[in-house]
């Protein structure tokens, strides 16, 4: 999951870059998003309610 938030950070920055807005918008809103589930699941990790 990690290499897919870096992933779509740098294919925002490149778009940004580049001056595709739309494009650089929906990358960073799928990287927020799957840092907010990566830390969802840290969080149920560290007080055992999920184990994996």
């Amino acid at each position: 999951m990690l290499g897919w938030i870096i992933t779509l950070l740098a294919i925002a920055a490149i778009a940004a870059l580049l001056g595709f807005g739309r494009l650089s918008g929906i990358a960073l809103s799928l990287a927020q998003l799957l840092i907010v589930v990566a830390l969802v699941v840290l969080l149920l990790l560290a007080i055992g309610v999920v184990a994996l």
